[in-house]
This record gives structure tokens, C-alpha cells and sequence, in this order.
């Protein structure tokens, strides 16, 4: 018989640690000065850069971990430290992973490495996909991007909002309307090199939490392309295209096509679990500390069942959600469908553990977890941002509820 195990293996713990380690003598201590500054932390990604852990070989490596969990353990060890600066070090790993589940080998081995520079030079890249009037409803998208065939390039116009690294990337993947009549179908993902004309960061926003993480509007106005910035290439969208109106006008069964922005995140919503975890088990850890030392009424606070209890439900809950992580991780890089949109499950359940843990550990801190002097404040606001980015709650349970029944539910 085959043995089962869920024990991390030696090199796992390795990277595990080694990353910890990182996180709690780099991290958390710029944490609280990178939120309040709301500005990217260059100086701490640049550390991460001479480390190894921001950098292209780095992610592989995790990526192309066997057991799927190379990334979700890199990912809540990271968030551990903290969540906004966290984000700044592996906003890029989106678009990247936009690249790869799109791209051509030609196009992962050029643009991938121009997306993180080097230790000396770090650069970071920006998944454009969000808009102003298409947020879930990503049919609703209105940037255009039109073929000019005499020159072999592609003009892009619209506006893009809620983009990470948005307008400070080097590369920008932006994901665009090329055959309106198709709706999402007609998607498709393109790649913006430095110091493209047309492209402009519009407004920054000033967030509720993640605040060390630079997001804003991306605006493109005649914002012209090679055509070998087509994510793809044109060959393939073509053969795409023609596939999806033959669909529609009844002609054929023929595959399911899946559009350029949500292949994305179905790759990444597993790490996004792994994020929530890491930011969930911070906060826990703290009031389990704090519970033991603060004295009420003559004893440790967590000598009363009302606070004991809300730890176990903590605890509980965060390995729960680790669990549902790992095994969607291990399904992906395993080749199992998720024929229970598992992936969104791990997402869904992770985001809303992260919410609810980093408010239980405010309410055990009393006043003290209300003020910026302690870092549970700060987790609490941060957790927000996982119930929203990256597919809704409300999106993820739509996603669920869609593949376990087989119905068009609205």
C-alpha cells in the first residue's frame, strides 16, 4: 500500500523556515512604517531580491513543486510577517502567472525575467484586468484592443482600476476585448512593455488596509503593441474566435473555452487561500500570547472559557482552511478537475477564516487590539481585502454552487 502522509518533506520545512525566518526579521518589523507611509516598500523587496525570494527562480522552484505546496507554504509564511508588504514582494506573481497559463515558451523565457529585474536593479509587474464598470462581471469589460494589420500591432484603449503595481510595473498583462459580439469569449491577454506610449497611471488609491501595496486605475490611450505581445499568439486567438462563433451560432459541442483573466485566477486563487491562512494564524498567535499574559480579575485571561473557546475555534478554523489550500494545491499540480471547484472552495473558506479570526483576536486584545500599538489593528484591516480581490465570496460561492449543481445560477 501506498503511504499517505501530509508531513512537510526535509526540503519543505527547509524553504519553510528559511522564508519564516525572513518574515519575522525583515518584515514585521517595516511593517507597521510601510502601512502608515502607504507607499511600496522598495527597500524591503529589495532585501527579498539579494535573498533569493524575489525572484523568478525562486517561484519556479515552488511552482514546480511536486506536492502543489510550494507556494501555498511560501505564501502564508510571507503573510505571516505582514500582508501589505507581502503583497508588494508576490503582486508580480500574478501577472507572471498570467504569462504562463497564456503565454507562448517564447514569451514566458522573455518577458517573466524583465517583470522582477534583478537584486540590484528590482523591477515588479501589473495584472491589468478590473474596470471601473466590470469588476465581477468581467463581461461587462469595455478596453478595447484593435489589429493593425499593416503593422502587425495591437492598439489598446481603456481604463483599468484596482490594478497592483498598476502604473509603476515594467510590464504590464492587460487583458482586453478583441471580439465584442463573443462577450467573455472574446477575451484576450496582452503584454505592455516599459515605457510604452499611451499607457499612464491614473488614480492611486488610499485603501483600508494592504496599504504597503501600490494599487491604482492603469489608463491606455492608443497604446500600440507588437503582435508578438498578443499573450498566445494571434494563430491560436484566431482558431479561438472562429471555435466560439461556430458555438454560438449552434454549429458544434467542441471544447470549453475558458477566457484570459479568469484562467488566471483560477491558477492563483489557492495561494490566495494561503495568504488568507498566513494573516488568520498571525492574529491567532498574537491573542494566544496576549491571553495568557494579560491578567483580569487576579488570572490569565485565558483561564475563562469565553476566551479559551474563541482560541480553539481559531485554531480550528485556520487548520481547516490550510487543509481545504493544500489539497486544491496538490489537485492542480496533480492534474485532478476540480469537480467541486475546490479551488474556489479553499479561496471562499480561507477569506472569510482570515475576517473573522482577525476580528475575534481585536475583541480578546480588548482596547489595546483598537490602537496601532499592537498589530492585530492592522491584521484586521488587511483581512478585509481577501473576502474581495482576486473573485468575491459572493463570486466564489456562485462558482461552487454552479459546478456542484451543473445549473446557470444567477
Amino acid at each position: 500500500m501506498a503511504e499517505f502522509t501530509m508531513e512537510l518533506n526535509d526540503d519543505q520545512k527547509q524553504v519553510r523556515d528559511w522564508i519564516h525566518g525572513f518574515a519575522a526579521d525583515v518584515i514585521r518589523p517595516a511593517a507597521a512604517e510601510w502601512d502608515e507611509r502607504e507607499e511600496t516598500p522598495w527597500p524591503v523587496i529589495q532585501e527579498a531580491a539579494k535573498v533569493g525570494i524575489y525572484s523568478l527562480d525562486f517561484y519556479a522552484q515552488q511552482f514546480f513543486d511536486p506536492t502543489g505546496l510550494g507556494i501555498p507554504v511560501a505564501m502564508e509564511e510571507l503573510f505571516w510577517g505582514d500582508a501589505g508588504i507581502a503583497l508588494s514582494i508576490v503582486g508580480t506573481g500574478l501577472a507572471a502567472i498570467g504569462v504562463v497559463a497564456n503565454g507562448t515558451e517564447e514569451q514566458i523565457g522573455t518577458w517573466i525575467p524583465q517583470m522582477y529585474g534583478d537584486a540590484n536593479d528590482v523591477k515588479v509587474a501589473a495584472f491589468c484586468s478590473s474596470e471601473p464598470d466590470a469588476g465581477s462581471d468581467v463581461g461587462s469589460m469595455r478596453t478595447r484592443a484593435v489589429y493593425d494589420q499593416a503593422k502587425d500591432e495591437w492598439v489598446l484603449n481603456g481604463t483599468k482600476t484596482w490594478a497592483t503595481n498598476g502604473g509603476i510595473a515594467n510590464v504590464h498583462i492587460v487583458v482586453a476585448v478583441v471580439d465584442p459580439e463573443l462577450g467573455t469569449k472574446g477575451h484576450a491577454s496582452f503584454i505592455v512593455p516599459p515605457n510604452t506610449p499611451g499607457l499612464s497611471q491614473g488614480q492611486k488609491f488610499k485603501k483600508h488596509g494592504i496599504r504597503a501595496s501600490h494599487t491604482a486605475e492603469v489608463v491606455l490611450e492608443d497604446v500600440r503593441v507588437p503582435g508578438s505581445c498578443l499573450l498566445g499568439g494571434k494563430e491560436k486567438l484566431d482558431e479561438r474566435l472562429a471555435r466560439a462563433h461556430e458555438r454560438a451560432r449552434g454549429g458544434g459541442a467542441g471544447e470549453r473555452v475558458k477566457n484570459a483573466a479568469m484562467a488566471t485566477f483560477e491558477a492563483s486563487r489557492p495561494a490566495v487561500g494561503a495568504m488568507a491562512v498566513g494573516t488568520a494564524r498571525a492574529a491567532y498567535e498574537v491573542a494566544l500570547d496576549y491571553a495568557k499574559t494579560r491578567t483580569q480579575f487576579g488570572r490569565p485571561i485565558i483561564d475563562n472559557q469565553g476566551v479559551a473557546f474563541q482560541l480553539a475555534d481559531m485554531r480550528t478554523q485556520i487548520d481547516a482552511a490550510r487543509l481545504l489550500v493544500w489539497r486544491a494545491s496538490w489537485m492542480a499540480v496533480a492534474g485532478r478537475p476540480f469537480t467541486a471547484a475546490e479551488g474556489s472552495m479553499s479561496k471562499l473558506f480561507a477569506s472569510e477564516v482570515a475576517k473573522k479570526v482577525t476580528a475575534q483576536a481585536v475583541q480578546i486584545l480588548g482596547g489595546n487590539g483598537f490602537t496601532r500599538e499592537y498589530p492585530v489593528e492592522r491584521m484586521h484591516r488587511d483581512s478585509a481585502i481577501y473576502t474581495i480581490f482576486e473573485g468575491t465570496s459572493e463570486i466564489q460561492r456562485l462558482v461552487i454552487a454552479r459546478t456542484i449543481s451543473g445549473m446557470p445560477i444567477r
